[in-house]
């Protein structure tokens, strides 16, 4: 993925539509476990969960069942995009700790009133990460206060979230978490510092072949 793309998603997955259904065989070496990072678990559940919530969301945001149907149908990596944001925001909480930034509660408020007021309100601001980033609504603070690491982080380094020494310490906090991704929703790659899809004949992606379910 280009640097510069990958900027824009440094704190949440892509926004995506229909997640992929995978199926597999074999031994498992992640039970329940999407991925382990830092020794610490994202269970497939929560993943599920988070997934959930975005699909809630934007259904709430799109009330006709086409236009839903149709968005829905769009993509096919909700599910992946959604883990690579969840691994990305701890790495980056790392990377943040090892440089001794900090964000208080009231710099995310300032920072989400200035974000409402370009927005055109609360709504619509919330309308807006959900579109551009896949952040529901209720991750939206969360997600501010991620932002701001991010900020503060490349300025401590002198540089930019587009420039190789802001990735550099991200690559560097990867490591120190030792990121371990469940092989069905890929593996993580240290150095660029992102998901990757695995070579895994064994999981099928059955979409490719079914259709999305409509809305009743």
């Amino acid at each position: 993925m280009h640097r510069r793309r990958r900027t824009a998603l440094v704190l949440t997955a892509a926004i995506a539509v229909a997640a992929p259904l995978l199926t597999a065989c074999g031994n498992d070496a992640h039970p329940g476990a999407a991925a382990v990072v830092g020794g610490q678990r994202i269970t497939v559940a929560q993943l599920e969960n988070r997934v959930d919530e975005v699909r809630s969301a934007q259904r709430a945001a799109i009330p006709d069942d086409t236009q839903y149907a149709q968005a829905i149908a769009g993509s096919g990596g909700l599910t992946r995009d959604t883990l690579h944001g969840m691994v990305l925001d701890r790495v980056l909480h790392r990377a943040a700790e090892d440089a001794g930034v900090t964000v208080s509660r009231k710099e995310v408020q300032e920072m989400r009133g200035g974000l409402e007021q370009q927005a055109g309100g609360a709504k619509a601001l919330e309308t807006a990460w959900l579109q551009q980033y896949g952040v529901p609504p209720k991750h939206l603070e969360e997600n501010l206060r991620l932002q701001l690491e991010a900020q503060k982080l490349a300025a401590q380094l002198g540089t930019d979230t587009s420039q190789p020494v802001f990735w550099q310490a991200l690559s560097e906090a990867s490591k120190e978490l030792d990121v371990d991704l469940n092989p069905r929703y890929g593996t993580w790659d240290v150095e660029k510092v992102s998901r990757v899809d695995a070579n895994t004949p064994w999981v099928r992606d059955v979409t490719a072949t079914e259709q999305p379910e409509q809305p009743a």
